[in-house]
């Protein structure tokens, strides 16, 4: 029996061409598959939005989401074609807020369509592939590009222009396409979910440097700002100069997430001094157990959404 799966095209390089050097957009989306039934598939195609990746919204994203939501009873699974420059927002929003366990798989190209080495149509393909593969299903929201699939959850956007962009430090991929098979080599841990989503709250990211002060931090009490992730320096530590700003920030009751702006590894309240961790840690920061930056934003703002505050709140970032 033909799996039935739904592609929802919003658009990004994958649906782009390149003219004179320039990479503009079209009026057809070029990713097509004529004879969709000669790859074992029932395919039906969607477009809720067409846009280059920085113009998404959690508005948009939650648009994807609903769709899903309310197509999961007729589909036996969903790929997801995005510009790559928030894709792994996209992924781990959806991964965040769906609780379905047909396979969602979401893929884009680093090259546009008519350049030699194009990406695109083979990794949509491939995310066909895996979306139909019954080995996929109740894994969360995978990412598929360059022959692996990976987790919403770990993976992140390396390289600006290069077609192995995605990976995901400190894990891997859970698994590999290869011409005639799937093979998955990990199992995926459960993720936190949340229902509601308003794209009314505004949470905030800054990143550390040296001599960071209180302007960005005095600017989002400023402006009403429910939440704010700051990817701290190291395992977890901020300048002196920064502390008067984030003090402001925790009296306004504005719930502040740590990660790291490094590339791998987890933050810790292990540093003993002015602005370091343990410092910061008695101050009401909440520490997170190794997303980035652009996830733990998602990750608060959903759990804002949600209600969730003190206790309930630092636990969903130990997950």
């Amino acid at each position: 029996m033909q799996k039935k799966i739904l592609a929802i095209h919003t658009g990004g390089t994958i649906s782009m061409s390149s003219e004179e050097g320039l990479i503009t957009s079209g009026e057809d989306n070029p990713v097509k598959i004529d004879r969709a039934e000669d790859l074992g598939i029932c395919l039906e195609e969607t477009y809720p939005v067409k846009k280059p990746s920085p113009h998404m919204t959690l508005d948009d994203m939650i648009e994807i989401r609903d769709i899903i939501r309310r197509e999961s009873v007729r589909y036996d699974g969903f790929v997801i074609t995005h510009g790559t420059d928030t894709l792994e927002e996209t992924a781990y929003f959806l991964d965040l807020t769906l609780d379905i366990p047909q396979p969602v798989v979401i893929t884009g190209a680093m090259r546009s369509f008519n350049e030699i080495g194009s990406d695109g149509m083979y990794n949509y393909l491939s995310s066909l592939r895996a979306a139909m593969d019954d080995q996929s299903a109740s894994r969360g929201v995978l990412v598929v590009f360059n022959d692996e699939i990976h987790t919403a959850r770990n993976v992140t956007k390396t390289h600006t222009s290069n077609i192995a962009t995605f990976q995901s430090p400190n894990h891997g991929p859970i698994g590999i396409l290869t011409k005639d098979d799937i093979h998955y080599h990990h199992q995926v841990r459960t993720q936190d979910q949340f229902d509601r989503a308003d794209s009314t709250r505004k949470v905030g990211l800054i990143k550390a440097h040296a001599d960071l002060d209180g302007t960005f931090f005095e600017a989002l009490v400023g402006n009403g700002y429910d939440g704010l992730v700051i990817e701290a320096l190291g395992q977890g530590n901020l300048p002196p100069s920064a502390l008067g700003g984030l003090q402001k920030v925790l009296d306004a009751g504005i719930s502040t997430v740590l990660v790291s702006r490094s590339f791998n590894g987890i933050v810790g309240s292990y540093y003993d001094y002015e602005g370091g961790g343990h410092d910061l840690k008695n101050r009401g920061v909440i520490f997170s157990n190794g997303l980035n930056g652009q996830k733990a934003r998602i990750k608060l703002l959903l759990a804002l959404c949600n209600a969730l505050e003190g206790d309930a709140l630092e636990e969903i970032f130990q997950h």
